[in-house]
């Protein structure tokens, strides 16, 4: 039998050498695992919600223990034996077990459905609508389940039509917003995406939200609405039309640059940026909004994804003359760069290469940085690691462009670790 785990992921071997047993009825009988949302099927069988649930989603129609068919689907909570649980879990916290929460019940869809119509119906007062909307938006937060059970409903389609109908009363700001919260968390199809793309009108009302005056989250939900209609146009000439606005960069930077931000503006910012940044013609753009200071200051403070992403766009605006020119103007451009290589990911490295390479191109004082930085050791080890071989050729091509630059006593060493005669072509 392979090894099964706690909810606090504590190994079970301390718990037996302990003499504590999990008794075996507070184990799933497939998971084998202590259950934290016990459910009972037809059969009278308990199961843990999550592993019943993907049994009968492979196709099976038995039941794990018994092997008679299941003639009802329907879960039903054992909240006597989740509570027995939870009890148990109290008892031996001294031994690191952590107690289980209390599971949040699945939402009826019937009672989605209602809150749907409840939140379209034009004839509906705004704040019954605004209340079915943010009821929604609970239930979205709560589980996978629960939001695969709202996109299912065509959710999406109506809180498009809410967000953009002009024919609102002009005391519907609040259902927009929630609206937009909801889009934010189901974003729409890349036919709506298309739709919106290309209506000046829509796009243009999602840039002013940009610069809502009071509240980050709607600032921060557009943005998030912006990238996945930028993500999911198909057309290279509407993406472009959406990246023509200078006034969509601005308010996108204003959310990195914001004093106090959260990581989930710090993740959308980076990643719309990024979005908009894929288009070369308006770069630029990015460029004159403060793109440059706004990556560079906050590139310590992001996880590895949003870091990578970050990198990126830094690479991406590199490319340009106004973007090479910024990034190499700002102090910490280089250093942070270099300090990058080898440091958070295969994906970091690469682009920090690239970026260095695009900098390096273009000036010698910017090349006798990167040297001073201490580029050359994380070059060499660079092109001596498992990294991918776009950073490797990067890295070769960088060495080659810094050869004249390196410390004269320290020319035989590098020579001797690597020959820059042998680099291949990017």
């Amino acid at each position: 039998m392979r090894e099964k785990r706690i909810p606090a992921m504590i190994p079970l071997e301390p718990l037996d050498a302990a003499g504590i047993q999990i008794p075996y009825h507070f184990r799933c009988p497939i998971s084998l695992e202590l259950m934290q949302d016990p459910v009972t099927v037809c059969t009278g069988q308990t199961y843990d919600r999550s592993s019943i649930e993907a049994w009968v989603a492979t196709g099976n129609t038995t039941c794990p223990v018994t092997r008679v068919p299941l003639s009802d689907f329907s879960l039903i909570p054992n909240h006597t034996l989740r509570r027995l649980i939870q009890e148990w879990c109290v008892s031996n916290r001294s031994f690191g077990v952590e107690r289980i929460p209390t599971p949040k019940q699945p939402a009826d869809p019937s009672l989605i459905r209602s809150l749907l119509n409840q939140a379209s119906s034009g004839s509906n007062p705004v704040h019954n609508r605004v209340t079915a909307l943010r009821r929604l938006r609970g239930f979205a937060r709560d589980s996978e389940k629960n939001r695969s059970l709202i996109a299912a409903l065509n959710a999406k389609d109506v809180l498009v039509s809410v967000l953009f109908n002009s024919d609102e009363s002009s005391d519907s700001s609040e259902l927009k917003h929630e609206s937009l919260a909801l889009l934010a968390i189901f974003p729409p199809s890349d036919i709506v995406c298309t739709s919106i793309a290309s209506d000046p009108d829509r796009v243009g009302y999602l840039v002013s939200l940009l610069f809502h005056p009071s509240s980050i989250d709607v600032r921060v939900n557009s943005a998030a609405l912006i990238e996945s209609v930028i993500a999911g146009t198909k057309s290279t000439d509407l993406r472009s039309f959406i990246c023509t606005s200078d006034e969509i960069y601005v308010g996108v930077i204003s959310i990195l640059t914001n004093p106090i931000p959260s990581p989930r503006a710090l993740k959308i910012g980076v990643k719309t940026l990024f979005a908009l940044c894929l288009s070369k013609q308006h770069r630029h753009k990015a460029v004159s909004a403060g793109a440059v200071n706004a990556l560079i200051t906050r590139l310590t403070e992001l996880d590895k994804c949003d870091c990578e992403r970050a990198l990126a766009t830094v690479e991406l605006l590199c490319r340009i003359p106004q973007g090479c020119a910024a990034f190499g103007a700002h102090a910490l451009t280089v250093p942070l760069l270099v300090k990058t290589i080898l440091k958070i990911s295969d994906r970091a490295t690469e682009y920090a290469a690239g970026a260095l390479l695009a900098l390096a191109s273009t000036s010698e004082r910017l090349q006798r940085e990167a040297v001073n930085a201490g580029v050359l050791t994380q070059l060499l080890l660079l092109v001596q690691s498992d990294c991918t071989e776009r950073a490797k050729r990067k890295a070769q091509m960088l060495l080659k462009l810094l050869r004249d630059s390196w410390p004269e006593d320290s020319m035989g060493n590098y020579s001797d670790d690597f020959n820059c005669s042998d680099v291949v072509p990017f």
